[in-house]
């Protein structure tokens, strides 16, 4: 795990890894769940649904698409297609679409539309360009898009490539002037064993690589790193298994060194769980676990995707693979066993790493490259720093450190730091104008930084037990407003705020709008958002 990583869009990237591409996520308590309650000082917070009442929002909102494309001044060959549906305890709604244009998907064309108790309405756009383009020829063929994919799988040195399902006609939005395109997903295996899962997008006439994205990126019982640990199971006769049924039934398997299917699923006899193979399943199905407790106690979220339906782990992933990702196709997470399959990467900043990369999937969308891909790495950093916090588990104290206990380096060293990324010899501190550029694993240092600045502060603190020594670019004086309401910002930012190609200066205007509904824009919150950006050079 020597990153983590995430997937953007429902056709567009959809996985996250933690060596080549790593994530992490949320973790919460094994003891029930518990409703998240609205902010005292305004009714911004999202109020919790069921499973039936997102479900009935998501049709109600499908019903009225048309009318809503046509108030918000799409043109008549745009229709919109729900994707999620946020209610706030004010009565605000926040309506999460995406774009088609004559009937074919838009890139990068998703919008929000926050319509207020009062009528009042907003909108947020990935993209504001309009859309005028000629969808019925395109002077590529298909299969050269299929071509110059299959180079591109080549370029990175996947191996077993293919791309079996033919190209498909697209709109790119996300940059540029919209343009008919291709997207083709290419299938293989990665340099280090990881599943590949390559989409790339090619203009339609002129052949040019327009954009390429990696949607598998690499990112009680006795555990191995959280000890002693409750685990909800589930009897079968006269076994039990690694079922959850109070977290959507998430189940957990043993692929037995296998790289595809399902695998065993977990039993035992006595429902005392670890030691041999079940210890990297403990670990897993705890993560999972705390994963879905930090998002339902923190935010009211409802598992991964918002619907009440729990993902499931595979654990025992091929033979000598450093590394563990989620795959939002299967909706699931997997985890290798690393050097010598002797070192699973089953700890719980990993597993909710992972997991967040399915909830920024199923939110914001944002896609895995430049600025928006460090955002996408950063989003899941937060939020498996945060659920290490949450957990309170003696055996794995919350800190500010990524990934510190799978010693991916061999020298005890975590993988990141957030208060001061650079330590890791690569993450970028501040914003520069080149940030975009580089691997979102590093990127991402920005965002990390900015969310330690708003949690703790600027300069020394130690905090259960580790010593930080937080800067800023300009070396102003940051206060912190505490990790918990910086959480509460940066989900509402997420959820309600950031579109797919959000970049670092739409970062800081999506979190001074959340700040400001959720403590007023004259508020030390909104105040201390401005500065902790000022502090990374985002202004």
């Amino acid at each position: 795990m020597r990153r983590i990583s995430s997937t953007p869009r429902k056709n567009t990237l959809r996985a996250a890894a933690l060596v080549a591409s790593a994530a992490m996520v949320a973790v919460g308590v094994q003891t029930g769940s518990a409703s998240a309650q609205p902010d005292r000082t305004t009714g911004a917070s999202a109020v919790q649904l069921s499973s039936a009442q997102r479900a009935s929002a998501l049709v109600d909102a499908q019903h009225h698409a048309s009318a809503t494309a046509t108030k918000i001044g799409l043109g008549a060959a745009e229709k919109l297609v729900v994707r999620d549906v946020v209610k706030d305890a004010d009565g605000t709604v926040h309506t999460r679409y995406e774009r088609t244009y004559e009937g074919l998907p838009v890139l990068g064309g998703d919008l929000v539309v926050h319509e207020a108790a009062n009528g009042t309405r907003s909108v947020t756009k990935a993209t504001d360009a309009r859309i005028s383009v000629a969808t019925t020829s395109a002077a590529l063929a298909p299969s050269a898009a299929k071509k110059s994919a299959l180079s591109a799988a080549a370029a990175k040195k996947d191996t077993r490539t293919s791309a079996s399902a033919a190209p498909r006609k697209v709109i790119w939005a996300a940059t540029g002037k919209p343009v008919l395109a291709y997207e083709t997903v290419v299938t293989g295996v990665q340099k280090d064993g990881t599943p590949s899962e390559l989409h790339v997008v090619t203009d339609a006439a002129t052949g040019r690589k327009l954009f390429q994205n990696e949607a598998i990126e690499t990112g009680s019982g006795t555990s191995t790193y959280s000890g002693k640990v409750a685990l909800t199971t589930t009897k079968s006769g006269s076994t039990y298994q690694l079922t959850d049924g109070a977290r959507g039934g998430h189940k957990t398997y043993d692929l037995k060194q296998n790289t595809s299917g399902t695998g065993s699923l977990f039993t035992d006899a006595n429902d005392v769980w670890g030691g041999g193979r079940q210890t990297a399943g403990v670990d897993a199905h705890y993560g999972a676990a705390v994963t879905w407790d930090f998002y339902k106690n923190t935010f009211g979220r409802n598992g991964i995707r918002g619907d009440g339906k729990g993902a499931y782990s595979r654990v025992h992933y091929g033979s000598n693979y450093v590394n563990a990702f989620w795959d939002d196709d299967c909706f699931c997470m997997t985890y290798g066993d690393g050097e010598g399959n002797a070192h699973p990467l089953t700890s719980l900043d990993v597993a909710a790493h992972e997991m967040s990369h399915g909830v920024t999937a199923a939110t914001a969308g944002l896609n895995y490259s430049g600025e928006s891909g460090g955002l996408n790495e950063a989003t899941s950093d937060i939020f498996g720093t945060s659920a290490e916090f949450y957990a309170k588990n003696a055996s794995d104290p919350g800190d500010y450190l990524i990934g510190e206990k799978i010693d991916i380096n061999g020298d005890g060293t975590p993988l990141r730091y957030m208060d001061k990324p650079s330590k890791d010899g690569a993450s970028a501190d501040y914003w520069s104008s080149d940030v975009g550029n580089k691997d979102v694993h590093y990127s991402s240092g920005v965002a990390n930084h900015f969310f330690y600045l708003l949690s703790e502060g600027s300069g020394a603190k130690t905090i259960n037990g580790v010593k930080y020594n937080s800067p800023t670019s300009d070396g102003s004086k940051v206060t912190g407003i505490g990790r918990a309401k910086a959480e509460k910002i940066w989900y509402k930012a997420l959820t309600t705020y950031m579109t797919s190609t959000t970049n670092y200066k739409a970062a800081r205007a999506a979190t001074l709008k959340a700040a400001g509904a959720l403590y007023g824009t004259t508020s030390a919150e909104y105040k201390a958002v401005g500065a902790a950006w000022t502090g990374v050079n985002v202004k």
